[in-house]
């Protein structure tokens, strides 16, 4: 059986309360896996990104050569 669990983390040490169908088991294997807060960290820098002057300047270029682009095309 697999569980798939988020779980806070406090102090350095997580608390993990199995279900029942794993009472009778000896060894489980543990997996840590800390992609929620690179999610949350890559989150915050697209929230940073809409504010960077350079960034914005970038993207309002390429915007500017796709329409010149997409005219050309027609």
């Amino acid at each position: 059986m697999t569980l798939k669990q988020i779980c806070d983390v406090k102090d350095n040490q997580i608390v993990l309360t199995l279900p029942e169908n794993f009472r009778d088991r000896k060894k489980v294997l543990v997996t840590i896996n800390d992609s929620i807060d690179l999610k949350a960290e890559k989150f915050e820098l697209l929230k940073q990104a809409v504010i960077d002057p350079l960034f914005l300047a970038d993207i309002k270029q390429v915007s500017e050569d796709f329409n010149f682009i997409d005219t050309e095309a027609q």
